[in-house]
Order: C-alpha cells, then sequence, then structure tokens
C-alpha cells in the first residue's frame, strides 16, 4: 500500500511546471496576435476599438493584442482589373476566356436604336484604403454598376458606327472620366487608370451578318483611299517636277533668243555704220560673206561663172594630179 501512495504521488505535474505552459501559451497569443507583416504591394489600416487609428506601411509591425487592435491589408499598390460581357479563365501567353455569355451586361441599345454587344474592361487603383474598407458597403458590385451605367450612357448618345468605329477612344477617356468623378462622389477610394472596349459588335444573326458587310465595305473604302493618296503622291510630285524642268528650259531658251537677237542687232548696227561710209566695199564683203556661210559646209564644191569667163580647166591644184590635156 505504501509502495502504491509514492507512485501516486509521484505522477502528479507540478503547478510550477503548468504555470510556465500557460505563460508560454499567453506569450505565444501576445505575439501572434500583435505582429503583422504587410506586404509591398499592400498598405495596412489598423483599427483600435473598431475606430480608425493608424495606417502601416510594407514591412514588420505591431499591434495591440485580444482583439484592441485589428489590421486590415489593403492592395493600394496592385493594378486590379474588371471585365464585363466576358470573363477570363486562364491568363498567359495563350489566354483561356470564358465560353459562357453575360448579355445582361454587355447586350446595349445606340442612339440611332440599334443594338450592339459591347465589351470592356477597366483597370483601377486603390488609392484611399481607409475610404475603400469603411466608405462603401459591397465594392466590387458599385464598382461594376457604376461602370455598366457610364458605358450604356455613352453608347447610347452614339451612332453604332460612330460606337464600333470613330469613337470608340472618346468613349475610352470620357468614360474613365466619368467613373472616377462618380467613384470621388461616392468615396469609395479607388482611381480608375484605363478602360479599354473590347469586342464591339451586332447581335449574333442577320443583323451582325449585314456589319460585318458593312465593315468590309468601309474597309475596301479605306484600302482604296490610301491607293490613291499613294498613286497620288507618287504622280502629282512627278509631274511638278517635269513641269518645273521644262518651266526652266523654256527660260533658258529664251534668255538664248533674247541674248542672240541682242548680238544680231549689235552686229547689224556695226554693218550698218560700215555700210554708210562705204556702201560698195560693205556690199561686196557681205556677198562673200554670205557665200562661204551657205558653202562652208559643202564639200568638193567649184564654182564658177555664168559664162565660164573666169573657168579655169584645173579642178583641184592640190591632191590627185590633174591638168589640160
Amino acid at each position: 500500500m505504501s509502495g502504491g501512495s509514492t507512485g501516486a504521488t509521484g505522477g502528479k505535474v507540478k503547478p510550477s511546471v503548468v504555470g510556465g505552459i500557460l505563460g508560454f501559451i499567453f506569450v505565444f497569443i501576445i505575439l501572434l496576435t500583435s505582429i503583422f507583416i504587410i506586404d509591398q504591394k499592400e498598405q495596412g489600416v489598423v483599427l483600435r476599438f473598431g475606430r480608425f487609428n493608424r495606417l502601416t506601411e510594407p514591412g514588420l509591425h505591431m499591434k495591440l493584442p485580444f482583439g484592441i487592435e485589428r489590421k486590415f491589408k489593403v492592395p493600394t499598390q496592385m493594378v486590379l482589373k474588371d471585365e464585363f460581357g466576358f470573363r477570363t479563365e486562364k491568363a498567359g501567353i495563350t489566354t483561356v476566356y470564358s465560353e459562357f455569355d453575360y448579355p445582361d451586361e454587355s447586350i446595349m441599345l445606340t442612339g440611332d436604336l440599334n443594338i450592339v454587344d459591347v465589351e470592356w474592361i477597366i483597370q483601377y487603383r486603390i488609392d484611399d484604403p481607409v475610404d475603400w474598407l469603411f466608405k462603401v458597403e459591397n465594392q466590387r458590385k458599385t464598382i461594376r454598376d457604376i461602370s455598366q451605367s457610364v458605358i450604356n450612357l455613352l453608347v447610347g448618345d452614339r451612332a453604332i458606327l460612330d460606337v464600333i468605329g470613330a469613337e470608340r477612344a472618346n468613349i475610352e477617356q470620357q468614360s474613365q472620366d466619368m467613373m472616377n468623378e462618380l467613384f470621388d462622389k461616392y468615396e469609395l477610394g479607388i482611381r480608375v487608370t484605363a478602360v479599354k472596349l473590347q469586342n464591339i459588335v451586332p447581335p449574333v444573326g442577320a443583323v451582325q451578318e449585314a456589319f460585318e458587310d458593312v465593315n468590309k465595305a468601309i474597309q475596301d473604302r479605306s484600302r482604296l483611299i490610301n491607293e490613291g493618296k499613294q498613286a497620288y503622291n507618287e504622280t502629282v510630285p512627278r509631274a511638278k517636277g517635269e513641269a518645273e524642268q521644262r518651266i526652266a528650259q523654256a527660260k533658258g531658251y529664251a534668255v538664248q533668243r533674247v541674248n542672240r537677237a541682242e548680238g544680231d542687232v549689235a552686229r547689224f548696227q556695226k554693218v550698218l555704220e560700215e555700210y554708210n561710209r562705204n556702201p560698195e566695199v560693205t556690199r561686196t564683203r557681205l556677198y562673200f560673206e554670205m557665200f562661204e556661210d551657205v558653202f562652208a559646209d559643202a564639200a568638193d564644191t567649184t564654182l564658177i561663172d555664168r559664162n565660164l569667163d573666169n573657168f579655169l580647166p584645173l579642178k583641184s591644184l592640190t591632191g590627185q594630179q590633174g591638168g589640160v590635156q
């Protein structure tokens, strides 16, 4: 009996050991509920007794334990995205999209009473984490509702061809500005950085086929216009160059003719002065000069008088020998 009592007594845990274990657990719980880490892409919001207390930057931080202070991590350095009319199942080099359609988001009525299917995305960043957490109850639903209302408004103010073509960039920019204005009004704490329209097509069926024909015709028209401009740019400068060349040649010819005429006039005046001084000599000289000019290029030509009074029966005094037989 005494041996059994001793064994029972030896199996009891000492109060000091129990206290040490409880103390370790207590300290561990304090550390577990006091230390937190904020990632580089995040910002921390700390509440004390349910009220905002402070913001924390990326790094290791402490807070009061046991729920006295609570922390929330907000991805303020990340670009967030919402999709409308479609969903991306897997992003990457080859993006995989959902096979399901979302017509309640994308089907809209244009200003000329046509139906169009518009898909778009918005990209935004959280710039005020406190407003993001506490000013709006359902942030994502609010973002989607405002985005849909803005796009519907802008599409409803334009004709379908403008929505598909010329006004696409204007819709993106105006929708970004209007969304930011409304988000600031609701104190949502975000800033839209981009709105990108994706596919804009008429509903599937005969209407879509007709619009595809229209788009093809528009593309053909643009191609023909570009080809015409290219031909114009090739032909007109060349024609202008040839015209300028001919004008320059004509001007040079005109200057040449004027200079020649002025030279002829000056030479004639000199001859006239000589003629007035000695008509007979000048007349004879002009007569012989005229014959020299006329027969300058003539070869083997013999000049004789009409009555052969001055004819010499020797045709050539040089070259082959010849004489009177």
